[in-house]
């Protein structure tokens, strides 16, 4: 098979260093990828944003299925125009992928089907945002309501936090359109996880499961970050709490999806808190998490491209799925200032 996966991060290297794994692929190319993931397949000066150059190089050279990483080209309808001309691939179509383009589309969901998750409030004024935050204890979550790398997020530890939060997607527009609309919403205590599924649509596959580093810096502190580095498997995500959550927070959400007309095919990953009333749904991201896809991968001992084939195909309980019962571990590094005024380029050294 000639396979094309869209991406250019450390989840898109960790995903083609295992797909030229298997015996079932002949080519494998990534578009755009990076200098890293050269060594696993043919790269493609391609944009990942650029939908129709990628549709029209998937025709001309007879591409047999894409894997789509990131959540941008998702959210786009990349696999919508992919699957209108012929060409098989996996990833949600851009009405599911809503779970993670709209942080309120999801949490409107949450609340019509009773899926456990924080109290919000969606707002698009500031001033009644600000007058919002008396109702409220502090800390809160501010959040912009769409696409923002994973760098939309908050967590105000005071009122002047929070304000400041609101103003700069609000006021000073600092997430563009993704932040036109905020969602505020309760602080939860306890631990974070991370929790994948593959889903046909129908029926769910639990990954295993991993935990990411969301701040900056040492100690659990700075900014929220879109994942500083990941272990696997998480020790709190007992298999009684696995069950758990499968129960109360994903099939809800793929009957829920499947009832409004748009079913969910892909990856869905569920970031948990483990609060004391039990788990509660943080949000949806509807790809790979990215530095989590890196340690899945290497715990993953089976295939992946007949796994995938299978969720786009609605034959997600003909293939099982193999792990390695050892450890793995991700770190990320960062260019200065990350994640907001960031170094743009620069070398790495001290890599030998």
């Amino acid at each position: 098979m000639k396979l094309l996966v869209i991406g250019s991060g450390g989840r898109e290297h960790a995903l083609c260093w295992k797909l030229a794994k298997s015996p079932l692929v002949d080519r494998l190319y990534c578009a755009p990828g990076n200098a890293g993931i050269a060594d696993a397949a043919t790269l493609v000066p391609l944009a990942q944003t650029d939908i129709d150059g990628i549709v029209a190089f998937a025709e001309d050279n007879a591409i047999d299925f894409v894997v789509v990483g990131p959540e941008q080209p998702l959210v786009l309808g990349l696999v919508d125009r992919l699957e209108a001309v012929g060409i098989p691939a996996f990833g949600p179509s851009a009405a599911a992928a809503r779970l993670e383009g709209s942080k309120g589309f999801m949490k409107d969901l949450c609340r019509r089907h009773d899926i456990p998750t924080a109290r919000y409030r969606r707002l698009s004024d500031a001033a009644v945002a600000h007058r919002y935050l008396d109702e409220v204890a502090i800390p809160v979550v501010i959040k912009a309501d769409g696409l923002a790398a994973g760098k939309g997020v908050t967590v105000a530890t005071t009122r002047a936090m929070a304000e400041q939060a609101i103003d700069e997607a609000l006021q000073d527009n600092r997430f563009g359109a993704a932040g036109a609309e905020i969602v505020i919403e309760e602080f939860l205590e306890g631990e974070e996880v991370s929790f994948f599924v593959l889903t046909d649509g129908v029926d769910a596959a639990p990954l295993a499961s991993a935990a990411d580093h969301k701040r900056a810096f040492d100690g659990d502190q700075g900014p929220n970050t879109g994942g500083m580095g990941a272990f696997s498997p998480a020790p709190a995500l007992t298999p009684e709490l696995e069950a758990d959550v499968m129960t109360r927070i994903i099939h809800p959400t793929i009957r829920a999806m499947a009832a409004a007309g748009c079913p969910f095919k892909g990856v869905l990953y569920a970031g948990l808190m483990l609060t004391p009333n039990g788990p509660k749904l943080i949000e949806y991201n509807v790809r790979f998490g990215d530095p989590e896809c890196q340690v899945l991968m290497l715990r993953l001992t089976s295939d992946l491209l007949p796994v995938l084939l299978a969720a786009r195909n609605g034959r997600l309980g003909d293939v099982p799925m193999e792990w390695d019962d050892g450890h793995a571990i991700s770190v990320v590094m960062a260019a200065k200032g990350y994640p907001n005024d960031k170094l743009q380029s620069g070398p790495i050294n001290g890599l030998g």
